[in-house]
């Protein structure tokens, strides 16, 4: 169990910045401004990637508890909602959905809290 423990420990620090960026980019689109400037939304999509793909990777390899696969599925389902926004919105400079904002970070935040969860059990 350690190789899964290291991976789920080091996706929670790298989710954990990641948030950090995507609570700054949500507070500047609900403050009133259409949208956070475009380095930091790439910073956020790129920091939050890599952890998923790491906890997508070793669910296929060395397997993840069922709590951290259920937050990875939802953390793919987020993803997806910020690639919409970025592309879909972002790009085109056009406002923000808060509608999808929310949801985004509603999911992110749920898959964090299982991957929190699953590490912690992980580590007895």
């Amino acid at each position: 169990m350690t190789e899964p423990l290291r991976t789920l420990e080091t996706a929670t620090v790298l989710l954990a910045i990641a948030a950090l960026g995507g609570l700054v980019m949500a507070g500047i689109r609900l403050a009133g401004k259409a949208n956070p400037p475009a380095w930091l939304a790439m910073a956020h999509g790129f920091l939050a990637a890599a952890p998923v793909v790491l906890l997508v990777y070793a669910a296929c390899t060395v397997g993840l508890p069922a709590l951290a696969l259920f937050g990875t599925v939802l953390f793919v389902i987020a993803a997806l909602g910020g690639v919409t926004m970025n592309l879909g919105y972002h790009w085109k400079n056009l406002p923000l959905p808060q509608g999808l904002l929310i949801g985004h970070a509603a999911l992110a935040v749920i898959g964090f809290v299982l991957v929190v969860m699953a590490t912690l059990a992980a580590r007895g």
